[in-house]
């Protein structure tokens, strides 16, 4: 780590990145104008339906602050702009043209982002007015609420491209990391003060458990099936080249948990309108959705299960194209041993990503059930465990520590060339 401060460049990068992180946490603790923060935060203690809010904001959305949206609209963009890509003949040439095709998307990315912000900043507005934790407001001040949080987010995403370009690791994927890790010290310490000597053993038991996960989730995220690929050369004489082709275990990453968050949620969103109705069938249905759709109810967590593994299937049968593969092995002369190029290799692709997939899509479902096992055992009170939380701390840990080990290389390099 001292290394690391010894070349300018890398310094300067390392400060530029910190002196952003100190701006976007001051940015989450300027509260829009006009809102009472102790209702708002009244109301979200007990609700679930606006963690993901909070996570993407980095506790933003709690204090209702400027950049109360966080990168959510941005995110969601970006899922959306993935999935034409694939869908959208014209984009998909546009992003097999290298560099500049990848600045285009992003590009058309932040244009989508803008309606995405205020339409977001308005469904807020309404659910929280609709609940009471925010009062009526005239136009005017409607329209400034939006238009503050709507500038705040897309400010958030000017921020992540400029730890981008000028500093280190991925700078939207940085903030909503130190998002979630600003929540850990107070988390931590709550824990630590219900700990009774009754449940020490409990505590070190839930650390040990801890950690055992942190290394499956890196392991799972960094595995990766090895396919032989073989290359006929012919010449004075023949000889054969042999290749890999890298297929991950987890290839969705953590989009399948955003995806299934977004529609597990749906039921306990409904249960208040429907309860509140004057139809008694749509109360019987809202009092059903609102005791067995909560976080921590059975029925709740067997559908975001399930949902996740659906998901993770359907992106990356989305991202994955195996006659796509095929074809350009068999284009560059190269096949599998034992199995016939084109269509033979496309369906021997397809069965092994599904089986590695399958395994995927079953740890990544186990990842977003974690906090309801950890609370029905009781060993866990004080203290959340989120699934997405974990998985984008990891990702963004390793990728980081990627880059910076990259930037070590170059420097060293640089140092013997010159």
């Amino acid at each position: 780590m001292i290394k690391l401060f010894r070349y300018p460049e890398v310094r300067q990068k390392i400060i530029f990145t910190l002196s952003i992180i100190v701006i976007f946490r001051l940015l989450a603790h300027v509260p829009v104008p006009g809102v009472d923060i102790a209702t708002v935060r009244a109301f979200l203690s007990g609700n679930a339906l606006f963690g993901m809010f909070d996570l993407f904001s980095g506790g933003g959305f709690q204090n209702f602050s400027i950049v109360t949206l966080g990168l959510g609209p941005y995110i969601n963009a970006s899922i959306i702009m993935q999935l034409l890509t694939v869908m959208v003949p014209s984009l998909e040439e546009m992003a097999k043209e290298g560099e500049y095709g990848r600045e285009r998307i992003n590009l058309y990315t932040k244009y989508l982002s803008v309606p995405m912000t205020i339409i977001q900043a308005y469904g807020i507005y309404f659910l929280l007015n609709k609940q009471g934790a925010l009062p009526p407001l005239n136009p005017v001040d409607l329209l400034v609420l939006m238009v503050t949080m709507s500038a705040g987010a897309m400010f958030l995403v000017w921020l992540g491209d400029l730890v981008t370009e000028r500093g280190v690791g991925n700078g939207v994927s940085l903030l909503i990391f130190v998002g979630i890790i600003s929540r850990f010290p107070q988390q931590i310490y709550t824990y630590i003060a219900t700990l009774t000597p009754d449940t020490v053993f409990n505590a070190l038991l839930f650390g040990v458990l801890a950690v055992m996960i942190v290394a499956s989730v890196v392991l799972v995220n960094e595995g990766t099936r090895n396919l032989v690929i073989e290359y006929g050369r012919t010449g004075t004489r023949s000889q054969k080249v042999t290749n890999y082709l890298p297929l991950k275990i987890n290839q969705a990453g953590v989009i399948p948990i955003i995806f299934a968050v977004s529609v597990v949620l749906v039921p306990s969103l409904l249960a208040g309108p429907m309860t509140a109705s004057g139809n008694s069938a749509l109360q019987e249905i809202g009092r059903f959705l609102a005791n067995n759709f909560g976080q921590n109810d059975a029925a709740y967590n067997i559908l975001y299960f399930l949902l996740v593994v659906a998901f993770t299937f359907f992106y990356t049968g989305i991202q994955f194209s195996p006659q796509k593969i095929a074809d350009d092995v068999k284009k560059r002369g190269g096949f599998i041993p034992g199995i016939r190029p084109g269509m033979g290799t496309a369906r021997y692709l397809k069965s092994v990503v599904n089986r590695i997939t399958l395994f995927g899509a079953v740890f990544l479902g186990l990842i977003a059930i974690l906090p309801f096992f950890f609370q029905q055992s009781g060993s866990v009170t004080a203290m959340t465990v989120g699934g997405t939380s974990l998985l984008i701390v990891v990702s963004v840990v390793l990728e980081t520590i990627r880059q910076t080990e990259s930037l070590m290389v170059t420097r060293s390099y640089d140092k013997f060339l010159f």
